[in-house]
């Protein structure tokens, strides 16, 4: 069973300036996996780097860290020789990472007094239509 392990190594959080009139404010989010690298037969590491940028740029969020990717010898032997063939991170191992980063990102903008880097659901407010159908 492949176990996913991801750390939070460096945070970095800023605000430029505060918007006083209310603009659409665009986001982007990167994730970037900059190394991969065998640890043991049993264990890889992957370093990422997630940034969130806004626009205009009232604010710019970093969080960067490992995850440590342990499990079988030959599952972990198969999953770090995909990814010599394809220079491609696991989707398991991305996905995962992208989660935690999201949850932390969100708390972080929070605390910032920013938009959250992930879409909000829409409530739709409209009645919806209520059709009935009697049949005997």
């Amino acid at each position: 069973m492949l176990q996913i392990n991801v750390v939070v190594t460096k945070i970095s959080a800023e605000r430029f300036s505060i918007v006083i009139h209310p603009q659409p404010i665009g986001i982007n989010a990167n994730l970037n996996v900059s190394d991969v690298e065998r640890k043991t037969e049993e264990e890889f590491e992957v370093n990422f780097i997630f940034t969130i940028n806004y626009s205009p740029p009232i604010a710019n969020l970093v969080l960067q860290g490992k995850a440590i990717v342990s499990g079988d010898k030959d599952e972990i032997k198969k999953i770090y020789e995909t990814y010599e063939q394809s220079k491609v991170a696991p989707q398991r191992v991305t996905q995962t990472i992208s989660n935690l980063v999201f949850v932390e990102s969100t708390l972080i903008s929070r605390t910032l007094n920013l938009p959250p880097p992930i879409p909000l659901p829409q409530i739709s407010t409209a009645k919806p239509e209520t059709k009935v159908d009697y049949r005997v």
